[in-house]
């Protein structure tokens, strides 16, 4: 069983900056695309930020130029820097892995980030 555990969420201030970390528990990290999604209350969970196995990486138009997406498979880590935060990004943050040769997927538990002043 895999499992996803993320850290680095709380609360910051406009403007402010968090970094999420995601941890895998196997050593199949490098196998796996990984995704950021995000929650906010009464809304659909959406895709944040993607790494493929290989590097490639995408983001949500309205994160681009603030969220940065990064993994460390030696540490079978996933990373989230997050700049310029704006109460719009208030949300429950999800780390997602997917293989996409046998679509395998597991998540997190989710980490919450608010931004407020």
């Amino acid at each position: 069983q895999v499992q996803l555990v993320e850290s680095g969420g709380g609360l910051v201030q406009p403007g402010g900056s968090l970094r999420l970390s995601c941890a895998v528990s196997r050593n199949i990290f490098s196998l796996y695309t990984m995704n950021w999604y995000r929650q906010a209350p009464g809304k659909q969970r959406d895709l944040v930020a993607t790494i493929a196995s290989f590097g490639t990486t995408s983001y949500a138009d309205s994160v681009k130029g603030r969220f940065t997406i990064s993994r460390d498979n030696a540490k079978n880590t996933v990373y989230l820097q997050m700049n310029s935060l704006k109460p719009d990004d208030t949300a429950v943050y999800y780390c997602n892995a997917f293989q996409p040769i046998n679509k395998y997927t597991y998540w997190g538990q989710g980490t919450q980030v608010t931004v407020a002043s």
